[in-house]
């Protein structure tokens, strides 16, 4: 099973800004994990009105907002912020 992750430019930013390329990669891993298996222990939510049809992973409290493309086996991950920034 392997799995494409792309990030946008401002979820990048981020991740270089506050050196979190390690946690948010250790994340998605579990994540990608439940979708095989269905074994992680992980904090998500799936998310509604402006955000619907994307996930909201929790890490402390940094927030990654993804989408999944299961046909392309892709993850988008469109931002990475703060809790109180992250949905604005």
């Amino acid at each position: 099973m392997t799995w494409r992750i792309d990030y946008s430019r401002d979820s990048l930013e981020f991740i270089n800004k506050h050196v979190l390329q390690d946690k948010v990669r250790e994340e998605l891993i579990k994540f990608l994990v439940v979708i095989h298996k269905g074994q992680a222990p992980i904090n998500l939510k799936k998310l509604e009105g402006k955000w619907t049809g994307y996930y909201r992973l929790r890490k402390g409290k940094i927030r990654i907002i993804f989408y999944i493309n299961k046909l392309e086996k892709a993850l988008y991950i469109e931002r990475i912020d703060f809790r109180g920034s992250v949905y604005k």
